[in-house]
């Protein structure tokens, strides 16, 4: 079990519910973003096969292996997904100098219409600049079902998060989220490693939920994306307030009524003598 300290917050997990990420910038230091760079370009098999429990994977890599080992990624990871999961699979996206091309928007989740989620987590071992492009990703699409590419017609969308960063970033994301690569205008090349992870218990409380009355928990819940529209913002509130409610365990939370009124449903019948 890991040390609690290394746990995510309730203020964190709301923020994650909301957005569909949580971004830690700079996380991984120098030596093992230098162990996974050399692992990527010397295509070291990294050890791991689909349906294995995490901790058993990546037990040769100096790379990616020791990034898994921090506390501070195990926190995360268990806060989010459990303390034993499963592991999916993973990917190096390697993108070479002067490629212009653009991924489309997407999403990976074409048929996945869980309450439950998977994670992934995009690793950036190497500072990622503008013109190196890096990952493009839309805070707040993840509950918003999509079949693959049918948002591909979309190119900038308001409020869409480039990730220029630091060497050793890492953005967790829930699996449903929309994102895409961009073009690499530089002349170095480009790393990303990808891994995705299931579950295995209960999505249950899993952080640390010492804060779960704070003011800001409802705050980060409620906070609007700037490409919803009116309508379609009411719709994306009520998937939170579901999603929150899953994860906390607790069916009478709300957020400025919205589920009560859905719920509202009375089955008492007006006495007779009062009508």
């Amino acid at each position: 079990m890991i040390d609690k300290k290394y746990l995510l917050n309730s203020k964190q997990m709301a923020r994650f519910v909301a957005d569909g990420m949580l971004r830690f910038d700079a996380l991984i230091p120098d030596d093992i973003n230098q162990a996974a760079i050399e692992e990527f370009t010397s295509n070291t098999p990294l050890g791991a096969r689909t349906g294995r429990p995490l901790h058993e994977c990546f037990a040769e890599s100096k790379g990616v292996g020791r990034l898994l080992a921090m506390p501070e990624v195990q926190g995360a990871i268990q806060s989010l997904v459990g303390q034993f999961p499963r592991y999916d699979h993973h990917a190096v996206h390697i993108v070479g100098p002067r490629n212009p091309n653009a991924q489309a928007w997407h999403a990976d989740a074409i048929i996945d219409l869980r309450t439950h989620f998977d994670i992934q987590f995009y690793y950036f071992p190497h500072d990622v600049t503008a013109d190196m492009g890096g990952t493009k990703i839309l805070p707040g699409s993840h509950l918003r079902a999509i079949n693959v590419t049918e948002i591909s017609r979309y190119h900038h969308i308001t409020g869409q998060i480039n990730t220029v960063c630091k060497g050793g970033t890492i953005v967790f994301v829930h699996h449903g989220i929309w994102h895409g690569a961009r073009p690499n205008l530089t002349d170095k090349t480009r790393y990303m490693f990808k891994l995705r992870l299931n579950p295995m218990f209960k999505q249950h409380r899993l952080w640390n939920t010492d804060d779960i009355d704070d003011p800001e928990v409802s705050r980060n819940l409620g906070r609007m994306q700037p490409w919803y529209g009116s309508p379609d913002g009411r719709l994306e509130i009520v998937n939170r307030i579901h999603l929150w409610r899953y994860l906390t365990g607790d069916p009478a939370f709300d957020l400025q009524f919205w589920m009560r009124r859905l719920e509202n449903t009375p089955e008492t019948i007006y006495p007779a003598e009062s009508r």
